[in-house]
């Protein structure tokens, strides 16, 4: 199948890709339990496991792949820079949302987020397969660019810079717990000093499938807690697992976003990092 022009955004609903199945440039990415994959996934689909999104060192679980890693998960994809890729899991959108923002880091923007994911596509009644097709490699494997990844990606010493001169918006997307220090999961608890709270699942509505809320609904209730969507914005988690959906959701607000993949992970396990714990703000 070669007739129709790939044409989708960021964001799609499962009834916008049913008419590009089996297209010959349209990759499929199933982000979902293995256990979930060998069952049922959307036909034509690759499963990734989420280790292959991330590089572990001793004080950061979540960090960007070096250039092998990037490589390695490339072949995997079998991409070559013509190919759509379509990235989906069972969890509400955050590891495929963590996948698109590596695509994004290589210089590569033809990624769509499957709204709801699996549940989504069960939900509206749509063909699962449990074949595991043989992979065909690709000519022409997009090549690993990271000339541009700044855009995308803030680092420990450029957030440490900015946030001691209050030159930048933090999103903390984790737990209340974890934001307060009540719940521990690095060295130390707490947040970055200045960082506002606003819990990744808060995007997702539960009784739909796990599909993101009007994107009006979500925009609000961020401009009520203080944020401005029209300046700059980090946003971290415990290992940028979860703020690979808070990540899509800016993109999709038109903010300007980064995210932090040292994370908490990092902050929170370095012993000179500033550190805030305590309460909310009412």
């Amino acid at each position: 199948m070669t007739e129709a022009a790939l044409n989708l955004g960021l964001l799609i609903e499962a009834e916008d890709l049913v008419p590009y199945l089996g297209h010959d440039k349209l990759r499929i990415i199933d982000l979902c339990r293995s256990s979930v994959y060998e069952q049922l996934h959307i036909p034509h689909a690759v499963h990734l496991k989420p280790g292959l999104l991330v590089r572990q060192e001793e004080q950061a679980t979540g960090l960007l792949p070096d250039q092998d890693g990037l490589q390695q998960l490339i072949r995997h994809l079998n991409i070559s820079p013509d190919h759509h890729v379509v990235v989906y899991d069972d969890e509400g959108g955050a590891w495929a949302g963590r996948l698109i923002w590596n695509l994004h880091c290589l210089g590569f923007s033809k990624a769509s987020l499957l709204n709801g994911g699996i549940h989504a596509w069960l939900g509206a009644g749509l063909p699962t397969s449990s074949e595991v097709e043989p992979v065909i490699a690709v000519e022409d494997l997009l090549q690993v660019n990271l000339d541009g990844q700044d855009q995308y990606r803030i680092r420990y010493d450029q957030l440490l810079q900015k946030v001691s001169a209050h030159a930048l918006q933090v999103w903390d997307c984790r737990t209340e717990d974890e934001y307060t220090g009540l719940r521990l999961a690095a060295r130390r608890g707490g947040h970055i000093p200045g960082a506002l709270h606003f819990e990744w699942s808060t995007a997702l509505n539960r009784e739909n499938h796990l599909k993101l809320h009007p994107l009006e609904h979500t925009q609000q209730r961020l401009e009520q807690l203080g944020f401005n969507l029209n300046e700059p914005v980090a946003v971290y988690c415990q290992s940028h697992h979860r703020s690979g959906l808070a990540y899509i959701v800016g993109r999709l607000l038109g903010w300007k976003i980064q995210a932090y993949d040292g994370a908490w992970s990092e902050w929170g396990n370095r012993l000179d990092s500033p550190v805030i714990t305590g309460e909310l703000p009412s």
